[in-house]
């Protein structure tokens, strides 16, 4: 079966803006392209394309929610810089059994994982922020407590 008809068996009477999940394994694509796949897919956050022949991923949709793709047993050997911009919330990924040969064809998803590790930084950062304005907050508020008890006392030695 060709992935588009595998698409559309798929999509099961609903709008692909619906799908979170699409399981392609096993079908055709032509010319080793991804066909059928397009930007309407927006809420598709697991993606499996294994056994299919794929050979490139030029045509891969950009899909912003997708964490999972899984590629395993097919002929890409290159052309992964495009998981970075077109997939940049991605968290696995299977390469397995591919014509990948040596680490440079990865290295593009590298970039992709000091984008994942800096968004990590950035949020431990505003936690770091978060807990110093509380403790800003709170000893403000004990030096307000002190400054109140020391004025009770004036006026208390005043009377």
């Amino acid at each position: 079966m060709e992935m588009k008809k595998r698409i559309n068996m798929e999509l099961r009477n609903r709008a692909p803006e619906e799908v979170t999940g699409l399981v392609l394994d096993n079908c055709l694509c032509v010319n080793g392209e991804i066909e059928g796949l397009n930007d309407t897919f927006k809420e598709l956050e697991f993606l499996s394309m294994a056994n299919v022949e794929l050979s490139s991923l030029a045509q891969l949709p950009s899909l912003n929610k997708l964490r999972k793709l899984e590629l395993s047993d097919n002929i890409i050997s290159g052309g992964l810089e495009v998981l970075v911009e077109k997939c940049p919330n991605l968290t696995y990924l299977n390469l397995s059994g591919n014509k990948i040969k040596d680490l440079s064809t990865v290295e593009a998803l590298m970039e992709m994982k000091m984008m994942e590790m800096k968004k990590k930084m950035k949020l431990v950062h505003l936690k770091d922020m978060r807990k110093k304005r509380k403790k800003r907050r709170r000893r403000k508020k004990m030096k307000q407590g002190q400054n109140w008890e020391r004025e009770k006392k004036k006026s208390a030695s005043l009377t």
